[in-house]
């Protein structure tokens, strides 16, 4: 039976570890399918904990940087995760993005060359045991052909749903046909019956990433030129605080979902119609914070 609730995006926030803990036996006994772990708060050390209080729900990291550990260190981690969790477990990785690196004295790579040396060093990692499927996180189409080439999957984070298809068409025939490889999008959602206040949210959200070239770069393939060149007016003058107002409804409405509860089932089956196997919801809230969202998801999806 196909499953009608969706993945969600889960972080372990500081002080309220316990009650994220509850959380997750409640979306296991609710049914949803899958809980997938930003690096925020450590990712990884979530995936452990839900391993052990769960028996049912898949889960995985997305994602895990992979210049914070050494495959040393993530080999006999992730097998580990693996192996007690009985194979629920999918391993995320990727680049992450220089705010994260930064203040971690920490730069960037190449990221098609350093994610294919990292994939190979993690696999040649003696007597760590058996290891995860592999997912990448993608965004612009040589990252995919390579999460097609060495990996079990790949993720999106704030994809474009009416550029999915152009994504998509990276893949190769026997990968795309193959229901076993994992195609996810992070999908910041948001539910409010002001639908203004809601995108609103999501608007806040995203705005963090439209600092970020790789992020403009992949939007304006995407056909949101106008709204990058007006983001990257706001850079060169410094003029941060106006880079909300750039990001229009109808780029919003393309990477987010928001609004009322029927608006948000309808647009989650947009999603899935537009090839997301796994569509991860990544609750926010305009009256809370992360209990709350996943207080008003649940009113929206049992």
């Amino acid at each position: 039976m196909v499953n009608d609730k969706p993945a969600v995006s889960l972080a372990a926030v500081p002080g309220k570890r316990r009650a994220i803990l509850e959380l997750v036996k409640e979306l296991e006994t609710r049914g949803y399918s899958g809980i997938y772990c930003p690096s925020i708060g450590d990712g990884l050390a979530l995936c452990e904990a839900i391993a052990l209080t769960t028996t049912r729900v898949e889960f995985g990291t997305a994602i895990t940087p992979i210049y914070f550990r050494t495959v040393e260190e993530y080999a006999p981690m992730v097998s580990f995760i693996h192996e007690i969790s009985g194979g629920r477990f999918r391993f995320g990785i990727g680049v992450s993005h220089a705010p994260a690196l930064a203040p971690r004295g920490l730069d960037g790579g190449k990221p098609l060359t350093d994610t294919r040396h990292f994939v190979a060093e993690l696999k040649a990692v003696p007597r760590a045991g058996e290891l995860p499927p592999i997912i990448l996180a993608t965004l612009r189409d040589k990252m995919v052909g390579l999460a097609a080439e060495i990996a079990d999957g790949m993720i999106f984070a704030n994809g474009a749903r009416s550029h999915m298809a152009n994504s998509l068409a990276a893949l190769p025939q026997r990968v795309a046909n193959d229901p076993a490889f994992f195609v996810a999008n992070m999908i910041p959602t948001c539910i409010d019956e002001d639908l203004d206040a809601a995108r609103a949210v999501n608007r806040k959200t995203l705005s963090r990433y439209a600092l970020l070239p790789n992020y403009r770069n992949y939007w304006k393939a995407a056909g949101y030129g106008e709204e990058m060149a007006s983001v990257e007016a706001c850079i060169r003058d410094d003029n941060l605080e106006g880079v909300a107002a750039c990001l229009s409804d109808r780029w919003l409405d393309d990477t987010t979902i928001a609004g009322p509860p029927a608006r948000v089932r309808e647009e989650l089956a947009k999603w899935t119609a537009a090839g997301i196997r796994t569509p991860i919801l990544v609750p926010s809230s305009t009256r809370g914070g992360q209990l709350r969202a996943f207080a008003e998801l649940f009113e929206v999806f049992g």
